[in-house]
């Protein structure tokens, strides 16, 4: 079976196709970067959007997801933006940590879809 890279970099891939599973880096808010929770947790999901099509599936085919918050006290602003996003009756299975995150990112989350 083929690997598919998107996106390469010289040190990772942003997008991974391996058969009809796609792999997402871990996705930050470039243009919201020292903003919000909530305004980097809308930029984050939009291009996790944006990466999904161009691998060729979609938001409701999600598998999992893996988030990290520099606060687990805006683990509830987070969720909020998430909520209104994620697909109704589709949500992935789903872990949240608290790390330390580079420069000035609050949010940082990576998925696993099925195509």
């Amino acid at each position: 079976m083929s690997v598919e890279r998107k996106e390469v970099g010289p040190r990772m891939s942003q997008i991974v196709i391996h058969g009809d599973t796609v792999y997402l880096a871990g996705v930050v808010a470039h243009q919201n970067a020292g903003k919000s929770v909530t305004e980097q947790t809308r930029e984050i999901l939009a291009t996790i959007e944006r990466y999904l099509t161009e691998a060729g599936t979609d938001k409701a085919k999600l598998l999992s997801a893996n988030i990290w918050l520099t606060d687990m006290a805006t683990f509830g602003e987070m969720n909020a933006v998430w909520d209104a996003w994620v697909a109704k009756g589709e949500p992935p299975a789903r872990a949240t940590v608290e790390s330390r995150l580079a420069g000035d990112y609050l949010v940082e989350i990576m998925v696993v879809a099925a195509r």
